[in-house]
C-alpha cells in the first residue's frame, strides 16, 4: 500500500472542492481568503502553493509561515460568545443584546470570524472592562476602584530620585539587583535525543545605564552571549532532550542600574542637523510596522500642528496617546501586520503596541525615535515590558516610557512628566530596536516577530511556539 503525504492530501482536498483554481494560488488570493476568516481553506491554498518547485527558499519559508500566523490567531482567538458573555454578566448581569453588539462594532470586544464562526479574543471579556469608558464603570461598581501598587510606589519613587538630581550626570540613584532567568521546555515536546537551542534574554553592556554586570553562574557549562551589535541581546545555551523529562536552562547574574533623567527645557533643544545619519535613520519608515500611512499623517497633523519644538512635538505625542488609548493585554504581535494601525482601529493597546505609535507619529513629525524594550522589574510588578527613545541634537537618546504615561498625584511637572525624559531604574534593557537577528541565528520562525523579552526555543524540526515551553525571572533586590 502506498503511502500519500500530508501535502499531497492538502492538494487532492484543495482541488475537489468549491475552490478549484487551475493554476496554483497566487499570495493576492490567499490573502483575500485569510481577509474573509476563511483560514482552513488558506491553508489548503498555501498547501498547494507550496508545492511549487520554482519557490525561492524566501517564498517557501513565508508561506509556511502564513500557515504558521493563521495557527497563531486561532489560539489568540480561543473563546466562544457563551463563555465571554458569562464573564461580562459576572460584572453586568442586565447585559444586553444590544450592548454586546455595539460592543462588538468597536472591537472594545474583540472578534473575528474564522472558518464561519465568531470567536474572540482569549481576554476580550477583561479587556471590554478597560477600553470602554461605560463597561469599566459595571467594572468598578463591582470590584470598588481597583488601586495600582505600581502607580502608588511611583508616585513616591520618582520626586526621591530627582531629589538626587545634580547638573554633571543624568544617572541617578542606582539599584543593585540579582535575578535568575530560566527555561523550561516541558517534557516530550522535542524527540528524546534531539539538541534543543534557547536563546535567554540578557542585560546589554552597550547602555550607560547599566553596570557591574557579573554573570554568576549557568546551567549550561557552554554557552554564548550576542555582541551589542546586534539589537536583540541573549544568552545562547544548547541542551539534549531526555524522554519525559522537562529540559531546563538557566542562568544568574548581578548588575547596577540606574534611573535617568535628563533635565533640559524645550528652549536648550538646538535644530536637527537633518543631513545627519542619525536624523536620516531615524526619521524615516521601516516596514512593516513603522509606516507613514494616511492615518498617521492626519494623526500627526491633528496631535503637533504647527509645533516646531522637537520636545514639545514628543509631549503632545505622549500626552495624545495616554489620553485616547487605555493598556489592555495583547494579541501576539507576531498576528498583527501592522501594529500602530492596530492601536488605531482599535482604540487601545498594550506597552508595546503603545510603544510603536508613538515612534511611527514621533518620526512622521521629524523627531528621531527608536524602540527600547525589556523588562520591568519594580518590587511586585515584574514584566516585560518596552518602551522608547528619541534623539536630541546636543543631548542624545532620551527615554520616552509611553505606556507609564503622566505620574498622577505627582507634586510637580518633572515628577510628573517623568516618562517624557527619564527612566526608572528597575529594567532589565534587552533591546535596541525591533525585528533583528539573533547570535547565533535561528534557522526557523521566531515566536516573537518583532519583540525579544520571553525567550526563543527551537530544535532542528521546528519552531516550539509559546505554550510549550515556560519562562521565569527571579528577583533579588540587593542593598
Amino acid at each position: 500500500m502506498r503511502i500519500i503525504s500530508l501535502v499531497l492530501v492538502s492538494v487532492m482536498l484543495y482541488a475537489c472542492g468549491d475552490s478549484f483554481f487551475n493554476s496554483l494560488p497566487t499570495n493576492e488570493q490567499i490573502e483575500k481568503r485569510i481577509e474573509k476568516g476563511d483560514f482552513a481553506e488558506a491553508k489548503k491554498m498555501i498547501r498547494f502553493a507550496l508545492t511549487n518547485d520554482s519557490l525561492t527558499p524566501q517564498q517557501r519559508y513565508d508561506l509556511n509561515f502564513k500557515i504558521d500566523r493563521l495557527d497563531r490567531i486561532e489560539q489568540d482567538f480561543s473563546e466562544v460568545d457563551t463563555a465571554v458573555i458569562a464573564y461580562i454578566k459576572k460584572f453586568h448581569p442586565n447585559v444586553t443584546p444590544e450592548e454586546i453588539a455595539a460592543w462588538e462594532k468597536s472591537n472594545a470586544l474583540e472578534n473575528m470570524t474564522i472558518n464561519g464562526q465568531k470567536r474572540y479574543f482569549y481576554n476580550a471579556g477583561r479587556n471590554l472592562f478597560r477600553i470602554d469608558s461605560v463597561a469599566r464603570k459595571y467594572f468598578e461598581g463591582a470590584n470598588g476602584r481597583q488601586s495600582d501598587s505600581l502607580d502608588r510606589l511611583l508616585v513616591k519613587y520618582i520626586p526621591s530620585v530627582l531629589a538626587t538630581r545634580t547638573v554633571n550626570s543624568f544617572l541617578l540613584a542606582p539599584v543593585k539587583m540579582k535575578i535568575k532567568y530560566s527555561i523550561s521546555v516541558k517534557p516530550d515536546e522535542v524527540p528524546a535525543g534531539e539538541v534543543i537551542r534557547v536563546w535567554m534574554p540578557y542585560p546589554r553592556t552597550d547602555v550607560s545605564a547599566h553596570t557591574d554586570i557579573n554573570l554568576i553562574s549557568t546551567s549550561q557549562p557552554l554557552y554564548l552571549i550576542a555582541p551589542d551589535s546586534l539589537i536583540h541581546k541573549s544568552i545562547y545555551m544548547e541542551g539534549v532532550a531526555v524522554a519525559g523529562k522537562p529540559t531546563v536552562f538557566a542562568y544568574e547574574l548581578s548588575y547596577t542600574s540606574y534611573n535617568q533623567y535628563f533635565s533640559f527645557k524645550p528652549e536648550d533643544i538646538v535644530p536637527y542637523d537633518t543631513n545627519s545619519k542619525i536624523y536620516q535613520e531615524y526619521t524615516s519608515e521601516s516596514a512593516p510596522q513603522i509606516v507613514f500611512s494616511d492615518k498617521i499623517k492626519t494623526a500627526v497633523k491633528e496631535v503637533v500642528g504647527d509645533e516646531t519644538n522637537p520636545y514639545l512635538k514628543v509631549k503632545k505625542i505622549f500626552e495624545w496617546i495616554n489620553i485616547n488609548f487605555p493598556w489592555a493585554s495583547a494579541r501576539e504581535y507576531s498576528t498583527i501586520p501592522n501594529i500602530p494601525e492596530y492601536v488605531l482601529a482599535n482604540r487601545h493597546g498594550d506597552c508595546g503596541q503603545v510603544s510603536l505609535l508613538f515612534i511611527t507619529m514621533a518620526r512622521c513629525a521629524g523627531v528621531p525615535a527608536k524602540w527600547q524594550s525589556g523588562w520591568m522589574m519594580h518590587p511586585g510588578n515584574k514584566n516585560l515590558h518596552d518602551w522608547a527613545e528619541v534623539y536630541y541634537d546636543g543631548i542624545g537618546w532620551v527615554p520616552v516610557d509611553q505606556s507609564f504615561g503622566r505620574i498622577a498625584g505627582a507634586p510637580d511637572d518633572d515628577s510628573y512628566y517623568f516618562f517624557t525624559k527619564g527612566l526608572d531604574a528597575y529594567r532589565m534593557i534587552v533591546n535596541q530596536g525591533i525585528s533583528g537577528n539573533f547570535y547565533p541565528a535561528k534557522i526557523h520562525p521566531r515566536s516573537e516577530t518583532v519583540d525579544f523579552q520571553r525567550g526563543e526555543v527551537e530544535w532542528k524540526g521546528e519552531n516550539l511556539y509559546f505554550g510549550r515551553w515556560r519562562y521565569k525571572m527571579e528577583i533579588e533586590y540587593l542593598k
